[in-house]
């Protein structure tokens, strides 16, 4: 997965776990988490299991790796900034799915 420039914005304190915010004692799911919820009921226990093992195929993690090094230097072009936020983004959606795939998994389903 890729590796990710440090952040320290007020987005980042208020986000745990990457789907739910904290909102003093209260958890409010995200968006996308609402938006994933539903989908992953929907995971029989093979698909579930297939999702958990899924790996990034070397060769993208090795781009993977050079645009998070050249991210770390700030000197990333446009091109590779918009592949690499991608990039994120598709990391966090797989990280969310493997979560949710890995609760489908549970015997009591939660």
């Amino acid at each position: 997965m890729p590796r990710r420039k440090p952040r320290r914005d007020k987005e980042d304190s208020e986000n745990v776990h990457g789907n739910v915010k904290d909102m003093g004692n209260l958890m409010v799911p995200t968006t996308l988490d609402g938006l994933l919820e539903p989908l992953s009921r929907c995971l029989d226990a093979e698909s579930a299991r297939r999702i958990l093992e899924f790996r990034v195929d070397p060769a993208v993690q090795a781009r993977l790796d050079i645009l998070a090094e050249k991210a770390n230097e700030g000197t990333l072009s446009e091109a590779e900034r918009a592949e690499y936020e991608a990039a994120i983004n598709a990391a966090d959606l797989i990280s969310i799915l493997k979560l949710k795939a890995q609760r489908q998994l549970r015997p009591n389903g939660s």
